[in-house]
């Protein structure tokens, strides 16, 4: 059993009193007669009591339907499940209804390195969804269609989903910073109808001209009927809409009612290791999770929320959830290190943030970096902290409650593009413990399994579902028989939904994600995931970044390369190396010490900032540099060519 983990965090009785999980909690005792003696006894219930939970979750939030459903769910089965059969819905009621008590009250206010401050009321997000939407209608656009768009995290790429959501079509965003061969990988499986971008953007304080861009991605999409290109660089196109254009017409917004299941919009895998996944989810799956997943991010009515993104990850789309619940939105767009890494903490003080999250790799930067938020800034307004992508180390929690605030609730969460979910997330009534996350989510029956199938506490094991949600993929685009819905996650465990990260369910309720179990690290029959060797390595104060993998080679002892960036003007010798070594001895094990520890200049990352375990794990086992990874869906590219370099190298 792993020893309890210390309490960093208590919420005082008035917070917990005070939070969206209690009112929650009575309402299912006053219309439900239902109580409960403590969070995992309330989330045992969510996910024996299935249908009755999922009910309870419509009916607290008075979900918007034009049509009654005539049951939760049909069948608890995995894949296939059908949720609230006969409801009609539109995801866009459910965010724009908020105009009638909170009109001249701000909905979203963002900030950009291209456009400088942009603020939106709830009428004027009204009013240009609605103007957006009769455009499209007259350019054709029906339910099924789709609408695709290159733009950045701003206030335009939020009109243009809840324009094109409101017609029924589907639809379907990529960063303007991807590759033309990433977009066009994603975009063309799902052969668009209308294409809305921009033609540039300014990063770091240098301008990115995309046309260039635009047109090699236009040329590679025939189905495009027509283009809607937000000028920023350049002039508008030849036979180009302008933007503004579409955002100044009186138009009642008539939304298209659509089943549950209903597409609303595609996201993809990450496509490093191959052609990305299409993931398709629907209207009902994405307002039911979102409403939801307030419960357990403590969102209330009125308050300020924003979360750092790009447009390309999906906590583009999860942030939709905050809007969902009358909350004001604040959208950042710009280089988070320009002109250094405390621009990101003035825009918290600044939009008075009452929640913020960012994705682990961020906190660890600034916390190598020094950076002293709490006394440089007013951070009164901050309540909550999230934070996603990857496994947040204990490090970076005792920087955040020593150099951002000492009194506040930081709740990490994981779960994915998969699921537009979380799995394990944050519950504002608990106490938050060092490097765990708070709780498994209410109605996600997460267990961790060993490698028979059982369940186990307290150890680490494979994290699967063994319950429907009602967010899980519809398919994914193209995949006429489901056999590539099923071999992601459905081969292993059969009608079990099996996730690929490694898991440990604390025996308080809590969990560890260890990272993904497909970069397990084995070591004489020790399996570990990589995290716990990055939170010794980096713990570290020379050590800004490392990249572990395990190469099993059959018929021989597994091989495991250690790849490092130090800080600036440090060059690794011996004595970092025994230090490295150390770490990871009296940290991990000695087990788990590298066979060799190279110096690079940076990790490779996904733009969401993952680390490229499996690929490098695959070219170094001799896998074609070409395959096994997609170039267009990194963050840095470039960082790929020391690998190849380093397994060039090996060979001779």
């Amino acid at each position: 059993m792993t020893k309890e983990r210390p309490i960093l965090w208590s919420p005082s009785p008035e917070r917990a009193t005070n939070s969206r999980m209690a009112d929650y909690m009575r309402w299912l005792e006053q219309n439900r007669g239902l109580t409960f003696a403590d969070y995992p006894a309330m989330w045992e219930w969510s996910v024996t009591e299935l249908e009755d939970f999922w009910e309870t979750i419509w009916e607290f939030f008075d979900l918007q339907s034009s049509a009654p459903y005539t049951r939760v769910l049909d069948q608890r089965i995995m894949p296939g499940a059908k949720w609230f059969e006969g409801a009609r819905i539109n995801f866009a009621d459910q965010t724009l209804r908020h105009v009638a008590k909170l009109g001249d009250s701000l909905a979203i206010s963002a900030r950009s390195e291209t456009f400088g401050r942009e603020q939106l009321t709830w009428t004027e997000l009204h009013d240009q969804v609605s103007s957006l939407a009769s455009h499209l209608r007259d350019m054709g656009v029906r339910e099924g269609d789709r609408v695709v768009a290159i733009l950045p995290n701003s206030p335009a790429s939020i009109i243009a989903l809840l324009a094109t959501a409101s017609l029924g079509a589907i639809w379907s965003l990529c960063s303007p910073d991807m590759g033309h061969v990433a977009i066009v990988d994603r975009f063309a499986q799902i052969e668009p109808k209308v294409l809305i971008a921009q033609d540039g953007y300014v990063h770091g304080g240098k301008t990115i001209d995309r046309q260039d861009l635009l047109k090699l991605v236009t040329d590679s999409l025939p189905t495009l009927e027509q283009r809607i290109i937000l000028p920023f660089v350049a002039d508008l196109p030849e036979g180009a809409l302008n933007w503004a254009d579409m955002l100044g017409r009186k138009a009642d917004l008539k939304t298209a009612q659509v089943p549950f299941d209903h597409p609303l919009w595609v996201v993809y895998s990450s496509g490093t290791t191959g052609n990305p996944k299409p993931i398709v989810h629907g209207h009902g799956g994405a307002l039911i999770e979102g409403a939801k997943q307030s419960l357990h991010q403590d969102m209330k009515a009125g308050e300020r929320f924003s979360w750092l993104t790009s447009s390309g990850w999906i906590m583009w789309n999860s942030q939709m959830l905050s809007l969902g619940q009358g909350m004001t939105l604040s959208m950042f767009d710009g280089a988070v290190n320009y002109p250094d890494l405390n621009v990101l903490w003035q825009f918290v003080a600044e939009e008075k943030l009452n929640y913020f999250g960012a994705g682990a790799a961020f906190y660890g930067t600034c916390a190598k970096a020094g950076v002293t938020p709490a006394a440089d800034f007013d951070l009164s307004n901050l309540h909550s902290l999230g934070s996603t992508g990857s496994p947040l180390s204990e490090d970076a929690y005792a920087w955040i409650y020593a150099e951002v605030k000492q009194d506040i609730w930081l709740a990490p969460i994981s779960g994915g593009t998969d699921l537009m979910g979380a799995f394990v997330c944050g519950n504002p009534m608990d106490v938050v413990r060092a490097g765990e996350m708070q709780a498994r989510a209410l109605g996600n029956a997460v267990r961790a399994f060993d490698p028979h199938g059982n369940e186990v506490i307290g150890q680490v094991g494979e994290l699967v579902c063994t319950e429907p949600l009602p967010s899980m993929p519809l398919y994914f685009w193209g995949d006429d028989d489901g056999s590539r819905l099923h071999e992601s996650y459905f081969d292993t465990y059969p009608g079990i939904w099996r996730h690929g990260d490694w898991i440990e369910i604390t025996p308080t309720g809590g969990s560890v994600i260890y990272g993904r179990s497909d970069a397990t690290i084995n070591r004489k029959g020790l399996r570990m995931g990589s995290s716990e060797i990055y939170q010794a390595v980096e713990a570290l104060d020379v050590v800004m970044d490392s990249l572990v993998v395990d190469l099993e080679f059959l018929g021989r002892e597994s091989f495991m390369p250690l790849f490092v960036v130090l800080r600036d003007g440090v060059t690794l010798d011996d004595e970092i190396k025994a230090q490295i070594n150390a770490a990871i001895r009296e940290g991990v094990s000695a087990r788990f010490q590298p066979n060799e520890i190279v110096q690079i200049a940076e990790v490779p990352r996904t733009i969401s900032g993952k680390k490229l375990e499996v690929p490098v794990k695959k070219l170094l086992l001799g896998g074609n540099p070409e395959e096994v990874v997609n170039r267009d869906s990194m963050a840095n590219p470039a960082s790929f060519d020391r690998f190849i370099a380093y397994g060039a190298e090996r060979e001779t």
